[in-house]
């Protein structure tokens, strides 16, 4: 049986609300995104602006020499000559 126009709409009432959610950052950034979620507000701890992968202050921070450990046993399989 070939499928009619009428069978190839969406069902009705089983879709999420998709909605605009705003989004606040611990850091004081706030911006307006779509989601599927309850919510109309939105709190996270770290955004672009404040992210240190995205900002370019990210550190490796090794305070037990952890680091220079590794370093001395296996630093010499990772140069290149």
């Amino acid at each position: 049986m070939p499928a009619t126009r009428k069978d190839k709409h969406m069902k009705q009432n089983i879709h999420p609300n998709y909605h605009e959610v705003k989004v606040t950052c611990s850091c004081g950034n706030q911006f307006v995104t779509q989601s599927a979620m309850e919510k109309d507000n939105f709190t996270i701890e770290v955004c672009s602006q404040c992210h240190p992968f995205y900002t370019g202050t990210q550190k490796i921070v090794d305070t037990t020499g952890r680091v220079d450990k590794f370093n001395s046993k296996f630093g010499k399989l990772f140069k290149r000559s």
